[in-house]
C-alpha cells in the first residue's frame, strides 16, 4: 500500500482498479450531460442558437444519453468497487471485464461522434443499425445496442463466477439476481415492428422496468454496502430493507409500469394501477437510510467518509421526493391526460435522476478518492472540506432551481396548450411564445449555471481530496 494522502492505485484490489476507470469515464460523461443540457438550455431561449450546427434534437439526444450512460458507468464501477470485499476473493475474469470496459468505452466514443458529425440518416434500416434507432432515450444504433447486452453478460458473468467462487453475502444475492433482469429487459426494447402501440408498449419496459425497477435495487446493493463501510451499520438491517425493496417491486416495479401506459390501446384501468404503485418505488431505500443512520445514532458510530455519507443521505431524500412525492403528483391519471409530455415531465425526470441515481454514483466517487489516497481521514476537519459541502450545495440549488423553472413551464404549458387549446399545434405554439414559459425557461438557465460551477467544483474537490492528508480512516466492525 502507497503511503497516506498519496494517489496510488497499489490501494486498491482488482475489482477496485477496474471501478476506478469506470468512475473516470463515469465523471467525464456526467460533464457531457451538463455541457450538451445547457446548450439545450439556450437553444430554448434563442431557437437560432447553433442552427443545423447541432440542432436541438441533437442536443437532447446527448444530453439524456450522456446522463443513461454516466449513471450505467457509475453503477457498474459501484459493483466491481464491492464485488471482491463482498465475495472474499479475487474477481473471477477480471481480465475479461477490463477488454470489456475499452471495447464498451470505444464505442460510447463512436456514437456520440456519429450523433455530432453525421445526426440524420436517410430513414432507411440502415439508420437504425448504423446512426440512430430514433426511439426516445435508447438512441444507439443497432450495433451499439448488441454491445450493450455483450457488455452487461460478461459484467454479470464476473459477478455470478466471483460470487460463486466465494461466497454469497445477502447483498451478493440480491445482486445477481438484479443483474439477470438488468440484462434481460434491455432486450425488450431491441426489435423493431412497425405497429407503435406494441413499439411503445414495449419501449416502456425498457424505460421504467430497467431503469425504475431494476436500477432501483442495484442502487439499493450498493448503497446498502456504503452504509456499512461508511457508518458501521448491522448488516442484517440494511439486507433486511434490500429483501423489502425486491418483494415491493414487484409491485411498484411492474404494475407501476402502467401509468405510462396513455394513447397506446392499453385498458384504462393501467393508469389507475400504475399511478398509485408507481409512488411506493422509493419508500424500501428511504427506510433502509433512515433506519440505518438511527441504529447508527443509537450506537454511537461515527462516520468514517463524511462526503459519501452526505451523498447517501442526500440519495434517500432526493429519491423520496424526486421519484416518489414529484412522481406521485404528476402520473396519477387526471393529472397525467394534461402534464404528459409537457416542461412538468421534465421537471420531474431532472430532480428524480438527480436525486435517485446520481447522487448515489457520487457518494461512490468519495469513496473511491479515500481508498486510493490510502483509506486516509475524511470525518470531520480536514483540510479542504468546503469544497464537497459547497460542490453538493450548488448542485443541488441548481437542480431545484431548475425544477421549479420548468415545473412553472410545464403548468403552462398543461393550462395553455392542453386544458384551453386541447392539444393542437396553434395551442402548442401559444405555450411556447407565453411569458411564463420563457421565465420559467429563463429560471431553469440560471439555474443550469449554478448546477455547472458546482460539477466543475465537485471535480476539483474530486482530483485533490485526502492529498496530503496523514491520518488514517478508522475501520467499523462490520465493515472489516
Amino acid at each position: 500500500m502507497a503511503a497516506l494522502g498519496i494517489f496510488s492505485t497499489a490501494n486498491l484490489n482488482g475489482g477496485q482498479k477496474l471501478a476506478m476507470k469506470y468512475f473516470t469515464v463515469s465523471l467525464a460523461l456526467f460533464g457531457a450531460q451538463v455541457l450538451f443540457g445547457m446548450l439545450a438550455g439556450l437553444q430554448y431561449l434563442y431557437p437560432d442558437f447553433l442552427y443545423e450546427v447541432v440542432d436541438f434534437s441533437v442536443n437532447r439526444t446527448l444530453h439524456v444519453n450522456a446522463l443513461v450512460v454516466w449513471l450505467l458507468y457509475g453503477f457498474i464501477g459501484g459493483v466491481y468497487w464491492v464485488l471482491e470485499e463482498e465475495a472474499g476473493v479475487p474477481v473471477v475474469g477480471l481480465g475479461l471485464g477490463n477488454l470489456i470496459f475499452w471495447i464498451l468505452t470505444s464505442a460510447v466514443v463512436v456514437v456520440v461522434l456519429v450523433y455530432l458529425l453525421v445526426q440524420v440518416g436517410p430513414a432507411e434500416m440502415s439508420t437504425i443499425w448504423l446512426i440512430n434507432e430514433g426511439r426516445e432515450y435508447i438512441e444507439a444504433p443497432r450495433w451499439a445496442d448488441i454491445g450493450i447486452v455483450v457488455s452487461v453478460l460478461t459484467f454479470f458473468f464476473n459477478v455470478v463466477a466471483t460470487f460463486s467462487k466465494g461466497k454469497y453475502t445477502g447483498i451478493g444475492g440480491v445482486l445477481v439476481m438484479d443483474l439477470l433482469a438488468l440484462f434481460g429487459l434491455y432486450l425488450a426494447g431491441m426489435f423493431y415492428t412497425p405497429n407503435i402501440s406494441v413499439d411503445q408498449f414495449w419501449w416502456w419496459w425498457v424505460i421504467h422496468l430497467w431503469v425504475e425497477a431494476t436500477w432501483e435495487v442495484l442502487v439499493g446493493c450498493i448503497m446498502a454496502y456504503m452504509l456499512i463501510v461508511t457508518l458501521g451499520v448491522r448488516r442484517k438491517i440494511v439486507e433486511t430493507w434490500l429483501y423489502i425493496e425486491v418483494a415491493l417491486m414487484f409491485g411498484s416495479g411492474i404494475l407501476g409500469l402502467g401509468h405510462h401506459y396513455f394513447w397506446i390501446g392499453t385498458p384504462d384501468y393501467w393508469l389507475t394501477i400504475g399511478g398509485f404503485f408507481s409512488a411506493l418505488e422509493p419508500i424500501p431505500l428511504v427506510a433502509m437510510v433512515v433506519h440505518a443512520t438511527f441504529d447508527a445514532g443509537v450506537h454511537k458510530l461515527k462516520s468514517t467518509n463524511h462526503p459519501a455519507l452526505g451523498w447517501t443521505i442526500a440519495q434517500a431524500f432526493g429519491n423520496f421526493f424526486g421519484a416518489g412525492v414529484w412522481g406521485f403528483m404528476h402520473t396519477l391519471p387526471q393529472i397525467n391526460l394534461y402534464t404528459h409530455g409537457t416542461q412538468w415531465s421534465a421537471s420531474h425526470g431532472h430532480l428524480a435522476f438527480f436525486g435517485a441515481y446520481s447522487t448515489a454514483v457520487i457518494g461512490f466517487f468519495y469513496l473511491a478518492a479515500q481508498k486510493s489516497r490510502g483509506n486516509v481521514w475524511m470525518s470531520a476537519h480536514f483540510a479542504g472540506n468546503w469544497k464537497w459541502k459547497w460542490a453538493m450545495a450548488l448542485l443541488w440549488i441548481g437542480m431545484i432551481g431548475m425544477t421549479m423553472g420548468m415545473l412553472v413551464a410545464g403548468y403552462e404549458q398543461s393550462q395553455i396548450e392542453r386544458a384551453i387549446e386541447g392539444s393542437t399545434w396553434m395551442g402548442y405554439f401559444a405555450a411556447q411564445a407565453h411569458p411564463w414559459f420563457v421565465q420559467g425557461m429563463k429560471w431553469r438557465m440560471i439555474s443550469g449555471w449554478a448546477f455547472t460551477l458546482g460539477y466543475l467544483l465537485l471535480v476539483w474537490d474530486l482530483l485533490t481530496i485526502g492529498k496530503g492528508e496523514t491520518r488514517p480512516s478508522a475501520v467499523h466492525e462490520h465493515a472489516a
